[in-house]
């Protein structure tokens, strides 16, 4: 149906296609038959299938069996054969928290597909398997080189000494000395702050959910998190310049919260600090 009636087909999709991913983790063979009929919703809502995706970011379909082909190859002559750049795939869980980073990707013309339901993690981590020159990626597990500027070598020293400084005043007003933070130019001035999150923390955050494992008695699994702080940025500029300002605590706090907020729920206590905080912002304007 997917190749007689792909409009059809299409409209069925979003309502079956958790069904197909099931039978694809259950049984290999339907997995093989159903391969090129898998079909992925990008953030324009148009639909994909993995071919479609691999291509358009420049890659090529490699079968799990061609790379067993290719190890024997590298075990007999050249061992880099094997270690070939994997095309990334992104993709987007929830397309209102994570929108900030959809417009990003958007004014970059960069393309990512929606994966909302619970069965995308293992249903992606099989075709990771399958297909071993792939490799899917959430948008916010990094910073991509298209939607961030390049540093001039002249100014690396200068742009060094900003970050180290930006770093040393949120770990201070945050009070968290093993805050992970880093200083990057986007091109997207708007953007402050946001939080990145290791695609491989994400997914064993996801596995331990899924398997009612909770923190594994406190063992913090978002160690990898990042706060970006956008070097080109109006706020942050203000923070470097004005180190000693009595709102500097407030702005740094408001950013890293603003940033969480786009990734991820704040806890109650962190949202009742949020909504107070911002009420404090808002006095400070009519001052």
């Amino acid at each position: 149906m997917c190749k007689t009636k792909r409009e059809d087909f299409e409209k069925y999709w979003d309502d079956i296609s958790p069904f197909i991913k099931f039978g694809c983790l259950k049984d290999e063979k339907f997995c093989d038959k159903m391969k090129d009929s898998i079909l992925f919703k990008n953030i324009d809502g148009k639909y994909l299938t993995l071919k479609d995706c691999i291509e358009e970011n420049g890659g090529e379909v490699v079968e799990a069996n061609d790379k067993k082909d290719d190890a024997a190859e590298g075990e007999n002559g050249d061992e880099n054969k094997v270690e070939e750049i994997k095309t990334t795939i992104y993709y987007v869980t929830d397309e209102v928290q994570q929108s900030q980073y959809i417009n990003l990707f958007r004014n970059q013309g960069q393309d990512a597909v929606i994966l909302s339901h619970n069965i995308d993690s293992p249903f992606i981590t099989q075709l990771e398997q399958k297909n071993p020159a792939i490799r899917f990626q959430r948008i916010d597990a990094d910073v991509t080189d298209n939607v961030k500027e390049e540093v001039a070598e002249e100014d690396k020293e200068a742009f060094k000494a900003v970050s180290d400084s930006l770093i040393e005043i949120f770990r201070k007003e945050l009070g968290n000395e093993k805050l992970d933070v880093k200083i990057e130019k986007l091109k997207d001035e708007k953007v402050a702050s946001m939080i990145t999150l290791s695609e491989q923390s994400r997914r064993m955050q996801e596995m331990m959910k899924m398997y009612g494992m909770g923190n594994m008695g406190g063992m913090d699994m978002g160690g990898d998190s990042t706060l970006i702080l956008n070097a080109n940025h109006p706020l942050v500029q203000f923070v470097v310049d004005n180190k000693e300002n009595e709102n500097i605590s407030i702005i740094c706090k408001q950013l890293y919260d603003l940033a969480m907020l786009a990734h991820k729920p704040l806890n109650p206590e962190e949202m009742t600090a949020f909504v107070q905080r911002s009420n404090e912002v808002m006095m400070l304007l009519t001052k």
